[in-house]
């Protein structure tokens, strides 16, 4: 609402949006530095991704290591991998969800979120 239905401030609005703008950069360059794992077969395989989705590490216990059965290992990487990514986009939604409903729920047009 406009108080005394004049024209909204210009000047106000676009502050705003530059702040708004400038918290989003900022929660994302948060989200690359910050790191999230994922683990599958109890802990044999572990994935390390940041919060923006980019694979950083994977650890494989040598017990999941099986000449005879590759296939399973690659399964336990490949949920492992899934479990990390999982986490970080529940990192994404709890770091850029608040200042994404701002905008409406729809985020920005052509804006990954």
């Amino acid at each position: 609402m406009i108080p005394g239905g004049g024209q909204p401030n210009m000047q106000q609005l676009l502050q705003q949006a530059q702040k708004m703008q400038q918290d989003l950069a900022n929660a994302q360059e948060e989200l690359a530095r910050t790191e999230v794992d994922g683990q599958a077969g109890g802990g044999l395989v572990k994935a390390t991704v940041t919060g923006s989705g980019e694979l950083r590490g994977l650890v494989i216990d040598p017990k999941a290591v099986d000449p005879e059965d590759t296939e399973t290992l690659a399964d336990l990487i490949v949920a492992a991998v899934q479990a990390a990514n999982e986490n970080a986009q529940t990192l994404q939604q709890q770091k850029l969800g608040p200042l994404t409903q701002g905008l409406g729920g729809g985020g920005i047009p052509g804006l990954p979120f």
